[in-house]
């Protein structure tokens, strides 16, 4: 019962841990990113959320190195997009 309860305790303090960390994101998002721009990529979570939590990321890095100015706006942005989507290898398999 005592292992139990530690288990839940831990699970919580993880979770907890983990809800500071998405608003300590999500705070310098409002920084760094337009109105615009955050509404793009709130769409693009529905759609592809691994990309979006990448993406959000990348781009709190290349904030606080100063690569791009701030705020982002949403034309940056889709540049950004662009930029990153023609980087991804497409594969063909052809069937003979």
């Amino acid at each position: 019962m005592l292992e139990l309860q530690q288990k839940v305790g831990q699970e919580q303090q993880r979770v907890q841990m983990q809800q500071q960390l998405d608003a300590q994101k999500q705070a310098i998002l409002r920084r760094v990113l337009t109105t615009e721009a955050r509404q793009r990529i709130n769409n693009l979570k529905m759609v592809k959320p691994d990309f979006a939590n990448a993406l959000e990321l990348q781009l709190i890095q290349i904030a606080q190195t100063g690569k791009v100015p701030t705020p982002i706006t949403d034309e940056q942005l889709k540049e950004i997009l662009i930029k990153l989507q023609t980087q991804r290898r497409e594969i063909k398999i052809t069937r003979r």
